[in-house]
Parts: structure tokens; C-alpha cells; sequence
């Protein structure tokens, strides 16, 4: 108990085993809990066994009434204990003044106060002739007035006797007894204070209870929840010790709900011994938080403005509470929730009633104010109001938990029933960031209860949006089909609006993809020109010109009209437009895909919305694998699974196979082919697969995986499967899905060559009818390896020159080191080795492990050794490059960058040579917008 105050110890001991203090008075001060009393009582121990008379008493609030009460406690036992072994010596003199003020029969005969003080003061120097006589007064500011005279009277008429006086007292002075208690305090010679203990201090308790063991960490948090109150501090320790709690978890906000009830009520009880307005001043502040003004807690807590000064001034004296900036706080989280526990829940109730009112009449934030009325009382006049608009607040600032329970608790109140329509179907809007499943429900109920065309159009879209994430499509579309069919008559334009989705929705399933195909073919945007349905209409329109083999140009035009509000637009949420993202991929525009998906994880993570982070970061994580960039797209389908996990979705529903499977893929890439293997049998991929879209594309990348496994017959049987499903679903070219090239080049490896050639052919006479470079550039790669030789040497050639200028970097990588690998096979290294070089160190930056390996081994087969894994870019760079092109790069001359490294004008022109070739640029000009290319793809990597 006594950990972190040994000087104050020290000090006091000093002063009690001073010689020359025959005659002294010492007074200890300390907000309550503060270890006065731990201090007192180690210190009168000492004293003790030095032979000391020691007479204690201790002040009271329910005690003060009675008269000389402090006076009793220290004289009483010893008297009683006189006249049992008959000494009646201490009674003579004044001996009826003393016998009446002490004896506890009653009624006592009245004396003057001469006579009573005469008699006490007789007592003590009597007392004092045997030895040094030491009085101890415990809580002084509660004692009784009489006995605070008396104190007075002897401190003053000690004179030299052997006499110590110690007294503690806290913040807590009692206004009716202030006047003889502020004449008693002056006289106490040596005054010691107990300020709040350290934060080291407060650490070493905690050891020393708990064990050494301890965090520091947790040791810090105790600090901040107590305030460094050791009462509090033992308190919550008593708790923890018990096994209550695992310190480890526990912050210093979580350690303030820890404190037993007994403590809560001790702290109740201090608050109430201030008066009933320190009370409700106490308790509207705990109903607040932070730091309230005092006017604003003097509202709340219904009284004028001087009251509650008053009552906060005597909390601030009691050590509850302390002045902040512009209002009020409590002195730690430990006394906030204490209050606040000990606060019954109709008054609780009223407090927030009267705090909502409050800060909605001053204006402050929307949320700050809703959020009094989620524990206010049911039918306060606005409530639902309120906090619907506080719940568009919070769902736009990404606050989307706030935003349900704001909706929940709306709910609760009596409204009509369109106005119960619309919060029922915010909150399941708001639930979708975080719980689909529950999501479905509130939707659904608001969609019966609604009868306004656009509203209901919103819920259906919305609806059918969840039902599709878990898995439950007929259920789905029969929502979109059935809202649509009942809107038409009324409102032709939302039945429209439904009409997209629900054809989307069923080109993503085999059992309806046929059925809409007919439908698709009749639309034109015409049908929604100027309307709202435009964007989303471009965005159907976009995938169809794909299915049917338009101009890219065409394509490319209807997904950037469908994106001109972005990925996500808060306007008009809907899968629908992620058919514009594929459309862009298909037309080798996924740069410009790249740009909408950037912005739509921003935006989704802004708003706080999990299940909207995790459709943005898989959108994004296809983009990533178009362009070829392993790294980045591992991450973000990684990204988009744990968020999916935390609405409810899971590894088996389709909603995690497209995110799920480019991690297979990147895996596989990387040469990771058990970890692959592992996650598609964790995820129930390994089998027959549903007619889901997204199936397409895991029975392209599980082939691969088949394939890197050894298992040809597999893979190749899982290529064409996912072939025939695209072409069911008038998907058949390159820009899809390139299922193609990976069967042609599986028959090839089983020497199946006139079969391999087929489809090589194929799939290049597609891709010159598309017109799509990137995909032009891998077909000619196909058949190149396919057909081997000289022409397959010229192919590969021609693949490498135009995929050069893609941004199909994996496939670029995978084409140069397939035409490297030739080369050398036809005896004409020095063109290997510049290929190769290439594709390890396009491979390397992207993180495709496996096609780097390739190209290294095929050098070493060639005879070189590399050191390096980069032969091209920043990672190409030797050291002593790198530091070269930083100087160069800051504006230093050749000559100035050789003074500081010390080294030749000549072998710095080298290095800055090597340094451009690496590079890919022709001077000092690119060398900063390089190094810096290098720095924004490793930060954006990181992000």
C-alpha cells in the first residue's frame, strides 16, 4: 500500500522521532483514496514501539451532529478502561466535567464550554505526565465542531508538553464547519501533501500484486483508468488478482467497468455527503462525458447556473472532479463509471432526455445528440426523426455500427407506416457494412411495408444485392422480377432500373443466363436517355457490346459513361457496374479500370463499410491480376476475404470464389502450389462446381493448378469446361477468359500437338477479330510455343514487340522469357541473354516468382551466373549505382558526386551510364521520376 510513498513516510516518521518535536502538530493531506490512512497507520506504528500513548478518532459526515463525537472516540476507551482497573486518579480535579462529557449514560448534566474544554485539556496533560501522549484525527473535515474547538483550545495551551497532534484531511470540507476548521489549520506546524501516484509508481503496485511478469502496458493503463487514486488502484488490482479479467485485454477504458460495487458505492457515497446538487451535478456530468460546460450540465441537471458552480466547485474540492478548458471532467475514468453505475435508470433516462434536448437546441453535432436518445425514454416528440437523420450522419462519416443502432432504436417508437418503411430499410442498408444475413430480413419487411416506386426500387435493388452475396440468386432475381413487374404500370422507369439488375443477375447463372439473352439484345440506351437509368443501363450495355464482339472503342465508351459517378455511387449502389470494370479489362483498358477501383477502396473504406471494402478490393484485385502485378493483387483479394468474414460471408459462398481464387492464383504464380492447393479444398472448389459466372474463372485457375501439379488430363479437362460455360454464356473470346491458350498449351505438354494448334489458331483469329493488343500478344505467345521452330521463334518475337506496349506485364514477362528459352535452344545466346535478363526482371517486380525462375535457370543454362534476380529498374541497381543516381538525382555534377565518394570522374560517368541502360531512359532528366516510380510502387504496395 505504501508503494510510492516513501518520502512522504520518511517525512513524517522524521517528524514523530524528532527529539526536539516534544510538542507538535502535523497535518496530511490527500483527495480521498489517496492512502492517508495507509500512511497514518504504518507511521503510528513505529511510534508505538517507541512506548507512545496513542489515542485515535476518526471524522464522519453521519457523525457530525453529535456534539464533541471526535473528543469521545479518543478519550472513552482509555477512560473505560481506567475505571475497570480502578484508577480513578483521572477523574479528580475536573473530574464531573470530564465524567458527563464522557460517560455513555445520557441525559448528561449541562456544563459551560470553560468547563468541558477545562476538563479535557485536565485529561490530556494528565495523560501527557506519563509519556509523550499522540492524539490522531482521521478525516478532520468531517468532524464535529465542538471536538474541532477543543483541538483549537489545546493546540494553542500545549505550551512544551510531550504532546503530538497528526490530523488528515481531505478535499471534502464541510461548509457548516468551516469556520472552526479554518481557525484549527493555521496551528498545524508541518503539513504534508499526498499527491496522485506516478505513473512508475503506479507500475511497481501493479508488479507487486500481480506479479513482475506484467506488462508495462497494462501497468500504464491502470494509471490513466485511476488516476494514480491508490484506493482505486488496489481496488481494481483486487479484481484483476481474483481472475476476473485477463490483464493482457484489458485497456484503461475496459479497466474502468472493472471496479467492484463496493467501490462504486464508496464514490456514490462521497458524491452524496456534497448535497443533492452535487449529486445531479455529478451525475448529468457522467451522462455526458468529455468535458461539459457547466451551463450545459446545469441544464441537464435542472438547476440555475450559480447551483451547479457551487456544487462542481465542491466535487472539484472533494478530488471527483477537475476544471478542463471551457467545463468540467472527472479526475479519472474509474470515478466517471463509478457515478455512472450507481445512477438508477429512470433518472438515467431523464439525464439523457434532458441532454439530447440540450445539445439539439445548441446546435452541436447530430450524432452527438441522437446518441442521449438511444437511452432515453420511449415518446419523446422527433425521436424517430432525429435519429434516422443522425443515422444518414454516421453511415456517410463511416460510422456504419453507429448508424444501427441509432435505426434500432428508432424503431421502438410509434410512427406510420411509410415513415417505419423507410428507417426499416435503412437499417438493413446500414447492416449490409457489417451483417448481410441480417440485412436481408430488415430489407425485405421494409420492401412490403413501402409503397413509394423509388423507395421501393432502392430496397429491392438492395435486397437482391444481399441475397445474391449469400448465395440465394433465385431469391434474388424473383425480388428484382417481381418489384419490376409490379412497378411498370407506375413508374416505368424504376421498373427499368430493376430490369438491369435482374438481367445481370441472371447472366451471372447458367440455369438463366439464356432467358435474358433475348431482352439484352432488344435494349439500347436510348431507352433511359436523361433518365437515372442511363449510367446503370451503359454499365449492361458495356458487357453485352463484349458479348457480342463490338468495337472495343464502343466498349469502352458505354463503361466510361456507366462509370462517370464512380465504381460505387452512393446514388445508385448495384453489382451491375462492376460489369463496366470487366468490360474495361476485356478492351485492355485496365489502367483505366485501375483508376475507378483505386477510387471506390477509398471511398469504401471512408464510409466504414466492410461489405462495400470487400466488392471494391476485389473488383480491384482482377484489375491487379490483368496488369499482371501478383503482388498487389494477392493483397487486395486477401484484403476483400477478411472483410467479407466480418459480414457473415464466407469461404464457401460465391462472393468469396472471385477474391479467393486470385489469391490461388498469385500463389501459384509465386510457386506456392501446396498453399493453392490447400485453400481450394478448404474453400469446396475441388469438385463439381454451380453455374455461378465466378465458377468460370475457378475451373480456369484451378487447371493451372492442376497443371503445376503435374496433372495434365485435369487441368486440361477443367480449361474446357470453363470454355464451354463462357461460350454458353456468349463469352467465348479471349478478352473473357483465356481458356484457349491454357488447353492448347496443356495438349501441347501431352504431345497432342493437332489439337493444341486448333485451339492456338483459334484463339489467335479471335483476338485479331477483337483487336485488342494484350491479347493479340498472348495468342501469337500460344501458338509460337505451340508451334515450335523457327516460326514459333518469329511468333514468340512478335508476341514479346507487341505485348511490350501493353500493360499486360505478366503476360510480357512470360512471352520474354519463352522467347529467351528458344533462342538459346537455337544456339544464339546474346539475344537469350538481353530476353531473359528482361523477364527476370520484369518478373522479379511483379512477384511472379515462378516465370523469374524460369529465366534464371534458362541463363544459367546458357552459361551466365546472375546475382541478381533484377536486371532491369531500381532493383537492377548495384549499390554503388543507387547511390550514384540519388547524387545525380538531387542535382550534383559528375564532379561533385566524385569529390564526395571519392572515387574517379570517369568511373562516375560509368556508373551513371549503367545506371540509364538499367533504367530504360536516356539521361539525368528521368533519373528523379525513376527512383521515384520505385518508391510510389513499394508505398502502394504497403497500402
Amino acid at each position: 500500500m505504501l508503494i510510492g510513498r516513501e518520502n512522504e513516510l520518511d517525512t513524517l516518521a522524521a517528524l514523530l522521532a524528532d527529539p526536539a518535536a516534544r510538542s507538535t502538530a502535523v497535518l496530511v493531506e490527500g483527495a480521498p483514496g489517496s492512502g492517508k490512512s495507509a500512511l497514518l497507520r504504518a507511521a503510528l506504528e513505529r511510534t508505538r514501539q517507541d512506548g507512545d500513548l496513542v489515542l485515535t478518532a476518526s471524522g464522519a459526515v453521519p457523525e457530525r451532529a453529535f456534539a464533541h463525537g471526535v473528543v469521545r472516540q479518543l478519550f472513552e476507551r482509555l477512560l473505560a478502561a481506567e475505571a475497570a482497573d480502578g484508577r480513578e486518579q483521572l477523574l479528580a480535579g475536573h473530574a464531573a466535567a470530564a465524567a458527563a462529557l464522557l460517560a455513555p449514560a445520557a441525559p448528561r448534566p449541562a456544563h459551560t464550554d470553560e468547563e468541558l474544554l477545562n476538563g479535557l485539556h485536565w485529561l490530556t496533560v494528565n495523560l501527557t505526565g506519563r509519556g509523550r501522549l499522540v492524539l490522531v484525527v482521521d478525516d478532520l473535515q468531517w468532524a464535529d465542531e465542538p471536538s474541532l474547538r477543543w483541538l483549537h483550545y489545546l493546540l494553542r495551551r500545549s505550551g512544551g508538553l510531550p504532546l503530538v497532534v497528526i490530523a488528515t484531511l481531505g478535499p471534502g470540507t464541510d461548509p457548516q464547519g468551516a469556520g472552526a476548521l479554518g481557525a484549527l489549520l493555521p496551528l498545524f506546524r508541518h503539513q504534508i501533501t499526498l499527491p496522485a501516484l506516478g505513473s512508475a509508481a503506479v507500475v511497481a503496485i501493479v508488479r507487486d500484486v500481480l506479479g513482475e511478469g506484467v506488462d508495462e502496458a497494462f501497468g500504464l493503463a491502470c494509471h490513466t483508468a485511476t488516476g494514480g487514486n491508490p484506493f482505486l488502484l488496489h481496488a481494481l488490482l483486487r479484481t484483476v488478482r481474483a481472475g476476473q479479467h485477463e490483464p493482457a485485454t484489458l485497456t484503461a477504458k475496459r479497466l474502468a467497468g472493472c471496479l467492484p460495487p463496493g467501490v462504486a458505492r464508496a464514490v456514490h457515497g462521497l458524491v452524496c455527503d456534497l448535497g443533492p446538487d452535487a449529486t445531479a451535478v455529478a451525475q448529468a456530468t457522467a451522462v455526458l462525458g468529455s468535458a461539459p460546460t457547466t451551463d450545459l450540465v446545469a441544464g441537464v441537471a435542472g438547476l440555475g447556473e450559480p447551483a451547479a458552480e457551487d456544487a462542481a466547485d465542491a466535487l472539484v474540492r472533494a478530488g471527483l472532479l477537475v476544471r478542463a478548458e471551457d467545463g468540467i471532467a472527472f479526475a479519472c475514468p474509474v470515478i466517471a463509471e463509478a457515478v455512472a453505475a450507481e445512477i438508477l435508470p429512470s433518472r438515467r433516462q431523464q439525464l439523457h432526455a434532458a441532454a439530447s434536448s440540450r445539445l439539439l437546441a445548441r446546435g452541436a453535432a447530430l450524432e452527438e445528440a441522437a446518441g442521449h436518445l438511444l437511452d432515453g425514454p420511449l415518446g419523446l416528440p422527433g425521436t424517430p426523426e432525429v435519429l434516422r437523420r443522425a443515422a444518414a450522419e454516421a453511415a456517410r462519416l463511416g460510422g456504419p455500427e453507429r448508424a444501427v443502432a441509432f435505426l434500432r432504436r428508432a424503431l421502438r417508437e410509434s410512427m406510420d407506416r411509410a415513415t417505419r418503411a423507410t428507417l426499416t430499410i435503412s437499417l438493413g442498408e446500414a447492416e449490409l457494412a457489417s451483417n448481410v444475413p441480417a440485412a436481408v430480413g430488415h430489407l425485405r419487411r421494409g420492401l412490403e411495408l413501402s409503397w413509394d416506386p423509388v423507395e421501393r426500387t432502392a430496397a429491392a435493388r438492395t435486397l437482391s444485392g444481399a441475397l445474391f452475396a449469400l448465395d440465394r440468386y433465385q431469391e434474388g432475381l424473383a425480388v428484382l422480377r417481381g418489384t419490376s413487374a409490379a412497378l411498370r404500370p407506375l413508374d416505368p422507369a424504376n421498373a427499368l432500373r430493376l430490369e438491369v439488375d435482374f438481367i445481370y443477375g441472371s447472366i451471372s447463372q447458367a440455369a438463366s443466363a439464356t432467358s435474358v439473352l433475348p431482352r439484352l439484345r432488344e435494349l439500347g440506351i436510348a431507352d433511359a436517355e436523361g433518365t437515372a437509368v442511363e449510367r446503370p443501363l451503359a454499365a449492361l450495355l458495356s458487357l453485352r457490346a463484349v458479348m457480342a464482339g463490338e468495337r472495343p472503342e464502343e466498349v469502352v465508351e458505354l463503361a466510361r459513361q456507366a462509370l462517370s459517378n464512380g465504381l460505387s455511387p452512393l446514388d445508385d449502389e448495384s453489382g451491375v457496374y462492376a460489369g463496366a470494370i470487366l468490360a474495361l479489362g476485356a478492351t485492355g483498358q485496365a489502367e483505366l479500370a485501375l483508376m475507378y477501383t483505386d477510387a471506390a477502396v477509398e471511398e469504401a473504406r471512408a464510409r466504414g463499410s466492410a461489405f462495400a471494402y470487400a466488392l471494391a478490393s476485389s473488383t480491384r484485385a482482377g484489375v491487379h491480376c490483368r496488369l499482371g502485378r501478383v503482388l498487389d493483387s494477392r493483397a487486395d483479394a486477401a484484403n476483400a476475404l477478411e472483410a467479407l468474414e466480418e459480414t457473415g460471408i464466407t469461404l464457401r459462398h460465391s462472393h468469396c470464389a472471385a477474391p479467393l481464387t486470385i489469391v490461388m492464383d498469385a500463389l501459384i504464380k509465386q510457386g506456392n502450389v501446396e498453399y493453392a492447393a490447400e485453400l481450394l479444398e478448404r474453400a469446396g472448389l475441388t469438385g463439381d462446381l454451380n453455374g455461378h459466372w465466378i465458377n468460370d474463372y475457378v475451373l480456369l485457375v484451378r487447371g493451372r493448378l492442376r497443371v503445376a501439379q503435374g496433372r495434365l488430363r485435369d487441368g486440361l479437362a477443367d480449361f474446357l469446361l470453363s470454355g464451354r460455360r463462357c461460350s454458353a454464356r456468349s463469352l467465348p473470346g479471349p478478352g473473357a477468359l483465356p481458356w484457349r491458350a491454357e488447353a492448347a498449351l496443356a495438349l501441347a505438354a501431352l504431345d497432342e500437338r493437332e489439337s493444341a494448334l486448333v485451339l492456338a489458331q483459334e484463339d489467335l483469329t479471335l483476338a485479331q477479330e477483337w483487336g485488342v493488343p494484350e491479347f493479340i500478344g498472348s495468342a501469337r505467345r500460344t501458338l509460337g510455343l505451340v508451334t515450335g521452330g523457327s516460326r514459333g521463334l518469329e511468333l514468340l518475337g512478335e508476341a514479346v514487340g507487341i505485348l511490350e506496349e501493353t500493360t499486360a506485364q505478366y503476360k510480357y514477362a512470360q512471352a520474354l522469357a519463352d522467347h529467351g528459352g528458344l533462342l538459346r535452344a537455337a544456339d544464339r545466346p546474346a539475344q537469350a541473354r538481353v530476353q531473359l535478363q528482361r523477364a527476370a526482371s520484369v518478373a522479379h517486380r511483379l512477384g511472379a516468382a515462378v516465370v523469374a525462375e524460369q529465366a534464371l535457370a534458362q541463363l544459367r543454362a546458357a552459361g551466365d551466373r546472375p546475382r541478381t534476380r533484377a536486371f532491369q529498374g531500381v532493383d537492377a541497381l548495384t549499390p554503388t549505382e543507387r547511390r550514384v543516381a540519388g547524387l545525380a538525382a538531387k542535382g550534383m555534377t559528375n564532379r561533385e558526386i566524385a569529390q564526395h565518394l571519392f572515387v574517379g570522374l570517369r568511373t562516375v560517368e560509368v556508373h551513371l551510364t549503367n545506371t540509364y541502360g538499367k533504367l530504360g531512359i536516356h539521361g539525368r532528366s528521368g533519373l528523379a521520376e525513376a527512383l521515384c516510380r520505385k518508391a510510389a510502387a513499394a508505398g502502394g504496395r504497403g497500402g
